[in-house]
């Protein structure tokens, strides 16, 4: 079975938070459609600022993306492990979000297509 990847740009100005700051605001953000799976937001990294992320151990292996990278937010008051990830190497079928970073969207984190 095939899943379907479709990555097309976000078209609008798209943000993610924690902690009460903003991290990146891109409006070159892609977004990513894996089968029937929640589409998931491509931020260039360069829109993002890094110096808040810090390399985690972790990693996953994607049949259809690639190996990827995870990376943990500090905020002033905690860190939310493994809450940002990127392929630095996707497979040629995903080039486009090379360069780029996705976060989980949860109760600690808002990523927001405004």
């Amino acid at each position: 079975m095939t899943t379907e990847i479709t990555i097309s740009p976000a078209g609008s100005l798209c943000t993610v938070r924690a902690g009460g700051a903003i991290l990146g605001e891109s409006r070159a953000a892609m977004i990513l459609q894996e089968g029937d799976m929640d589409p998931v937001i491509y931020f260039p990294a360069a829109d993002i600022a890094t110096a808040f992320l810090d390399d985690s151990d972790t990693t996953s292996h994607c049949p259809h993306k690639g190996d990827a990278r995870y990376y943990s937010i500090q905020t002033k008051s905690t860190v939310i492990e493994d809450a940002a990830w990127s392929y630095e190497t996707p497979h040629e079928n995903v080039a486009e979000i090379a360069g780029h970073i996705a976060f989980y969207s949860n109760e600690k984190v808002t990523v927001e297509k405004l």
